[in-house]
Order: C-alpha cells, then sequence, then structure tokens
C-alpha cells in the first residue's frame, strides 16, 4: 500500500493518524519533514497508531459536474485519513474504473475544512453581511415551522419557493434538485409550492431542441468508435467532466478505435483539444448559428445534402415538406439562399463577417461535413447559455439533419452526448398541488415584481400571471441565490429588503455567500456522511450504482436532510408527518426503494452485496446508445414527440408564439433555426463602451463553485482572465497584472492571463469563484466571481440564463 496517491498531492508511506481540532483534520503523512521532526512524527504517528483500526468505506463525490465516481475512504477513530479512488473491473474501455479528478481526491478537505458549519444559526445582521448567532435546534426548526406557516396562511402554497440548487444532484436520499429533493416531498405534503421550470445549465437547450425532435436526445460518446468526424461545437468534456465517470475517456478511447478526425469550435483553446484536435476554429460567442447557416449555403449549393432522409423523415426544409398554414418561402432552404423573408443569402462571406471565422475555413468545414459520413456532430452547453441560445442549440442540429446523421452508429442529432443509465429507483417527491411555475432564473423577478409576471412576457406556466410574490425561499445545498446567479448587485439590493421575502432557510455545508443571506442557517451532513444509494450521470456505454456509506458518525450539531425535513414535517401536523415519512427512516426508505429496483431488474445484485461490492458496473446491453434510431428504422411505426412526429425543421408551435408573445426588439423566436443578433452580443451598440466579448466556462477548480474553498485546488488551478495578446497589448496588460472588469453592473479584480488560446476581442474567466466584496462599500468584488458581471435579462423563449452573453471592458487595476 505504499507510494499511493492521496488527494492532497502527497505520497502516503506509512498509515495517517489525524485529530479535529476545531473541526480540522491535521495529519502526518509522507510530506518532506528534516530528519529530526520526521523520525519524531514517525514515533508518535506509531503510538497513537497501536490499537487504532483503519476501515476503508465507499463513498462518492455527487456534485453535479456530470459525473459521479467512486472514492474509497480510509477512517481512522472517525477521522477520514486519505482517500483513494475505485480500485474494481479490469480497467479497460467499456468496463474502465470510475476514477475521480483532483476535486473528489481532495473530498477530505471538505469534510474537514476549517470553516464547515456545525450548528445551527439565525441572521443578527443585514442580509448578507454574513452576521449570525448560535441557535439550538428546537428553535431553528420551530422558528422555520412557524414562518411557513404564517406565509401560506397570509399568501397562499404558490408564496414558497425552492430556490434552484445543485450541490447534490448526485444523491437520492440526498438530491437538492429543487423538484426532486426531501424539502419538494415537504412542501408537497403540505400543499405545495411555486415551482419552476429549465436549469442554469441548460435552459435554452433542453425548451428549444424538443420543438425540432421531440426530445434532447444525443448518441452516447462511446459510439464515436463508429464515426469517421467529430465536429463539437462548444463542448469541453476534458475540463467538464474529466473524470473516470464523465466521457473524457470515452471520447479518446472511442477516437482511437475509429480514429475520426476532430474538429472543436470554441473561442476558446480548451483542453478537449489541446493537442488531442486536429482543427481549432476560433468562434465569437453567440454566433454558431451563423456559422451553421454558412455551412448549409456550401451543403445545398454543392448538392451536399442528404434530399432522400430530409424528405422521409423531416419537416420545412422546402416548400414541399412545410406544415399546412405556413407561409410560403418560410423553409429553410429559403433562408439560407436568400429567398426568404429577410432577402439575405447565407453565404459563407456573410457567415465570416459575423463569427470572425475566415471564408475558406467555412467552406472547407462544410465540405468535410458533407461528405464524411458517419459524422458526430455535437454541441456542449455553453454555446446555448446565450442570450440568442435556444436559436443556436437549433441551429447546430441543422448539420446533421442536412447530411442524414441523425439516427445512424457513428453520427447523432447535434444535441450533447447521452449515455447509459443503470436501473434506478428515485426517492418520490409526491405531487405538487400547486401548477404555477417560472423560470428557474426568473426568481428575482417573482420576489420584486410578481403579479406583474405573465405567461407571455415572462413565461409563467399554468396560469396566465403570478397572483403573490415569493415569500419565503428554500435553499438546498446551492450557491444559487447569489454566487451562480446573475447580477450579483442587484440581486443584493432585492435581497437585503426583508419586507420582500420575508424568510431564507438556507441548508449548507459552509458560509457561501449564498449563505450570508439566511435568516435561518442549518448545518447538513455531506454525502459521504450519510448512506445512499446513487446511479452514474453521463458515462458513455458503461452503467453504474454506488453505494455510499457513512465515513463517519456525525459531528458537532450537523444534522441529515432526511433528519431535517422529517422534524419539520412532525411540527407541521401528525397527518404531515405520517405523508412525508411514511413510516420509514432513512435506511427502510433505501432499501424500500432497491428492492422495486430489484424487481425491475432481477440482474442486481442484493442490497448487501452491493454494500460490500461500493460499486457495481454494467455495460450497456445494446453496445451504444443512438438517438433516435427506431424513428431512423420505421418512423411510422416510431413517431418522434412533435406534433408531425417528424424532425420539424420548421416549427408551427414556435411560428404561434413568435406571433403571440410580448418581445422587446433584439429578441427573436422563430419557426426555423436561424442566426438572430441580440442584446450585449457582438454588434450591440453597447460594444463601443465595452468592446470586449465576456464569457464564463467550467473551471477544472471547482464544480460550479463546490470546491471552490478547497486551497490546493485554488492553487493549482488560479483564478485568472484568459485577455488575447492583441487585446492586451492595447491595454498594456501582461500576464499575472491584476486588471479590473467591468461593465455598467459591476466591477471585479483578478489576475490577467494573456494567451493566444482565446480569440481577440473575446476574454473568458471560470465561473463559480466566490464572490467577495464590501456591499456597503465600493462592491468591488476581489473573489473574481463572473456574476458581479452578467445580466439578469432572460433569453426570449426559455426565459434562461444568458450568463456567456456579456460585454466589459478590462484596465489595469
Amino acid at each position: 500500500m505504499s507510494n499511493q496517491s492521496c488527494p492532497d498531492g502527497i505520497t502516503r508511506r506509512s498509515l495517517v493518524k489525524t485529530s479535529a481540532i476545531g473541526g480540522l483534520a491535521l495529519a502526518v503523512s509522507g510530506i518532506s519533514l528534516p530528519f529530526g521532526l520526521r523520525a519524531a512524527a514517525t514515533a508518535v504517528g506509531a503510538a497513537v497508531n497501536q490499537n487504532t483500526e483503519e476501515k476503508v468505506v465507499w463513498g462518492a463525490c455527487s456534485v453535479n459536474c456530470g459525473s459521479r465516481c467512486a472514492l474509497r475512504l480510509h477512517v481512522s477513530d472517525n477521522e477520514v485519513t486519505w482517500v483513494e479512488t475505485d480500485n474494481t473491473g479490469h480497467d479497460v474501455y467499456g468496463d474502465h474504473q470510475v476514477r475521480a479528478c483532483l476535486r473528489g481526491r481532495s473530498i477530505r478537505r471538505r469534510i474537514n475544512h476549517p470553516e464547515r458549519l456545525n450548528y445551527p444559526m439565525k441572521r443578527v445582521g443585514l442580509r448578507g453581511e454574513g452576521k449570525f448567532e448560535r441557535i439550538s435546534w428546537d428553535e431553528a426548526l420551530d422558528t422555520i415551522t412557524k414562518s411557513l406557516k404564517g406565509t401560506v396562511e397570509k399568501y397562499g402554497n404558490e408564496a414558497v419557493y425552492i430556490n434552484y440548487t445543485s450541490g447534490i444532484v448526485g444523491g437520492n436520499i440526498t438530491r437538492s434538485s429543487p423538484y426532486a429533493s426531501l424539502v419538494a416531498r415537504l412542501m408537497n405534503s403540505y400543499g405545495g409550492f411555486l415551482s419552476h421550470y429549465g436549469t442554469y445549465s441548460t435552459a435554452q437547450i433542453a425548451c428549444a431542441m424538443p420543438y425540432t425532435y421531440g426530445s434532447n436526445d444525443g448518441n452516447s460518446t462511446s459510439d464515436i468508435e463508429n464515426s469517421k468526424l467529430v465536429v463539437l461545437f462548444g463542448n469541453n468534456p476534458a475540463e467538464t467532466r474529466m473524470s473516470g465517470g464523465g466521457i473524457t475517456w470515452y471520447l479518446e478511447q472511442a477516437r482511437e478505435r475509429s480514429n475520426a478526425r476532430m474538429i472543436v469550435i470554441d473561442p476558446r483553446y480548451t483542453d478537449t483539444a489541446a493537442g488531442r484536435e486536429d482543427e481549432w476554429l476560433p468562434i465569437r460567442p453567440g454566433t454558431d448559428a451563423a456559422l451553421v447557416a454558412g455551412i448549409a449555403h456550401v451543403l445545398i449549393r454543392e448538392n451536399l445534402v442528404d434530399q432522400p432522409f430530409l424528405d422521409k423523415y423531416c419537416v420545412g426544409y422546402d416548400e414541399k415538406t412545410l406544415p399546412e398554414g405556413a407561409p410560403a418561402n418560410s423553409h429553410y432552404k429559403a433562408y439560407i439562399l436568400g429567398q426568404g423573408e429577410d432577402g439575405v443569402e447565407k453565404s459563407p462571406q456573410w457567415a465570416s463577417a459575423i463569427t470572425g471565422i475566415p471564408i475558406d475555413k467555412i467552406i472547407k468545414l462544410a465540405r468535410e461535413i458533407g461528405s464524411t459520413k458517419p459524422a458526430y456532430i455535437a454541441q456542449g452547453w455553453g454555446p446555448q447559455r446565450q442570450a440568442n441560445g435556444e436559436l443556436t442549440s437549433r441551429a447546430i442540429a441543422m448539420l446533421p439533419i442536412l447530411t442524414g446523421n441523425v439516427g445512424i452508429n457513428g453520427g447523432n442529432s447535434g444535441a450533447r452526448e447521452s449515455t447509459y443509465t443503470i436501473t434506478i429507483e428515485r426517492m418520490p417527491v409526491l405531487t405538487n398541488p400547486v401548477k404555477t411555475q417560472i423560470s428557474c432564473f426568473s426568481w428575482t423577478d417573482a420576489i420584486a415584481r410578481g403579479p406583474e409576471m405573465t405567461a407571455k412576457r415572462d413565461g409563467v406556466r399554468g396560469k396566465d400571471k403570478l397572483d403573490v410574490p415569493i415569500k419565503f425561499i428554500w435553499n438546498y445545498a446551492g450557491n444559487t441565490i447569489t454566487n451562480q446567479h446573475s447580477d450579483i448587485n442587484k440581486t443584493h439590493d432585492i435581497l437585503q429588503d426583508d419586507s420582500q421575502c420575508e424568510m431564507i432557510v438556507v441548508i449548507e455545508n459552509f458560509m457561501t455567500s449564498s449563505a450570508k443571506y439566511a435568516d435561518i442557517l442549518l448545518p447538513d451532513l455531506m454525502t459521504v456522511e450519510q448512506e445512499d444509494i446513487i446511479p452514474n450521470d453521463y458515462a458513455g456505454n458503461m452503467g453504474y450504482l454506488i453505494f455510499i456509506q457513512p465515513a463517519t458518525e456525525p459531528k458537532f450539531e450537523r444534522k441529515p436532510i432526511y433528519w431535517i425535513t422529517s422534524e419539520i414535517a412532525r411540527r407541521l401536523g401528525p397527518d404531515i408527518y405520517q405523508k412525508f415519512t411514511e413510516g420509514r427512516t432513512q435506511e427502510e426508505w433505501l432499501k424500500y426503494l432497491y428492492a422495486k429496483m430489484l424487481a425491475t431488474d432481477p440482474a442486481l445484485p442484493s442490497y448487501e452485496a452491493l454494500r460490500t461490492m461500493g460499486i457495481y458496473k454494467r455495460k450497456d446491453p445494446n453496445g451504444h446508445f443512438v438517438a433516435y434510431k427506431d424513428f431512423r428504422t420505421d418512423p411510422d411505426a416510431n413517431p418522434l414527440k412533435t406534433p408531425s412526429g417528424k424532425i420539424e425543421i420548421y416549427s408551427s408551435q414556435l411560428a404561434q408564439i413568435a406571433a403571440s408573445w410580448e418581445l422587446e426588439k433584439d429578441e427573436t423566436i422563430s419557426p426555423l433555426p436561424i442566426y438572430a443578433s441580440t442584446f450585449d452580443g457582438w454588434d450591440a451598440p453597447e460594444r463601443s463602451t465595452y468592446p470586449l466579448q465576456l464569457f464564463g466556462f467550467h473551471y477544472k477548480a471547482r464544480t460550479h463553485s463546490s470546491y471552490g474553498n478547497i486551497d490546493v485546488l485554488k492553487a493549482a488551478c488560479r483564478q485568472e482572465v484568459w485577455i488575447n495578446p492583441i487585446d492586451a497589448q492595447a491595454r498594456g496588460i501582461t500576464s499575472g497584472d491584476m486588471v479590473r472588469v467591468f461593465n455598467s453592473r459591476g466591477e471585479l479584480r483578478i489576475p490577467a492571463k494573456v494567451t493566444p488560446r482565446i480569440m481577440p476581442g473575446v476574454t473568458a474567466m471560470g465561473q463559480g469563484a466566490w464572490h467577495e466584496a464590501n456591499m456597503t462599500g465600493d462592491r468591488i468584488d476581489h473573489g473574481s466571481c463572473i456574476n458581479t458581471l452578467t445580466t439578469q435579462r432572460p433569453s426570449p423563449l426559455a426565459k434562461g440564463n444568458p450568463q456567456h452573453t456579456n460585454l466589459v471592458d478590462i484596465q489595469k487595476a
């Protein structure tokens, strides 16, 4: 067991002994020490460990990165002493080890962090000041219950909102997704709550793609072993899903088998490219749809489209397949050739002026896509996280549609990769009696002007308008109250006025920037400190289950989410408590749910066998997931979930929405997947004042903001703003300079990274850094959180967050 890698970057040469001091675990390991100190430390460790038995406990990293990675936690004296990862299977393609990245391997530093929350607390200062005093659990739960009852009695259940949170997306009992969490089950037992639709990650693509396909499915990444060409629009798994549980392994291994060329289209030269790509095409943010149109022009002019596929499977490509009621010449071919309403031919020259990609590169790419089959064309979620993201996601899907790469092995739909998932029975959350929904991005609007929000202007669903504003907020395992929400300064002003939203309950592990806005703050256990069974998320064609076991006993006054919500249910009344718990403990719920899984899938191991194994893996029996394969085989017997049952290039539903919704002049909803300029875009008039386009990217040191307070990760991956040498030279900026990044919404300070890995006119920084500003003073953010600068104005159709659509300037600080 010698010389094994620890999460801290330290080599483990001997058994590690830790002791908790104020919640901070100190360890002596294979650290380089002077000989005398090393000998003394070894002697002390040997003396202390004579009667200490080490055990290994299976756990998992359950944060929202798209991976779910197994951890093997070594525990002595109720302390996690070191962490390794999956060591099972043959570690071959299709049965690989689900190895955690440096984030998961550093989980000991999260568990034993000196700033973990230990006791229930109540706010004693202004919201956002972070001033709290310790209270008992009884006082905390009684206060929450009284406030919740009062809110429902005075305003109704629609005034209660469960905020968007994703800190424990990988849980089951512990899951934090608001519509699937125990908090949702609690509220559904008590009359319901104002729900939301969409996510901060995928609002635009999840809303738009069903208008084309009826769903949002893509081929599994493993299917690239059957591809000859891979084209990735803003898809960066080497950083967003870089662990063994993610898809980076599949991308590399599948390409080795197929020898497929890979073209990466991204404003930033990402780690997914990083010498693995055959070509990098830098593109202006928010202009992917223009590039697609320019490619489509070449495909049509040079007869490289799959006309039989378009005729048989699609609606709206040309005049003969237009749906009934659509205006003449409103089809896609007319739009591309300049015969449609705008009369503009979408030539490569036109696309080049918008995207910044040279004309010859667009023509070459079009010919390669049109002549290479099968081609795996996929987009990440970055391109759709724009103010015109709905148009972008549908536009990228046009490339596999035009070339007939949909529904075949080695092809794709243009969506992000899908995965094989093993059987799972989720914790039931009951039915929400309140049918009203808002976009998850619009909750600050629903506090400030709730009754003014309507269906056709603000995307309210379930009825024509909201009746009441949000008065009570639950926030479990999330940092989206401020840090991950947009325009932090505006959000602060809304939340600090506690006559608007009257109660905010936060259940957390740390004093995040969002936790500072709590009225009642409750200390939660981490997933590795309690029992749960979780499935893989994105994992190619191998699915798996991980049985998480408590690594240590609960410390201080931290409590699991099931206990917290059960105790509030008990205070709401015996009927509510019975409805919520159904008489089961957390362990009994797990056994009950797993029994249902076994009834559905008898091939699963027994409950006790899974507990002993820690991880159970299974390869996709179909080889690979191929999106819309049955539809491609027999479209009449297997219609899509669109109104026509076919691929809808022209959507009559979107035409109706575009005609009836209230939109601003710079907002576009179209029945066709067109390109449209947008507010704060590359050609917006504000660019004369703020000349640089700014976007955020998912950063290796964090999963969103999770792990954002781990020192070794912060040191390994420094928070920097990327700026091209041309833009840096014009501003007298060199690498390492502290700079101010600013616009009309705010200002932050951050070191500059001058690099040709980002195109001129564009700048970028890792999203998720923890906001640190004096909100009673200058409000300058020294934590370098990008949401100091982003807008709360939503995208037109999904009402989603356009956090990659920003204009800024940069100057030396």
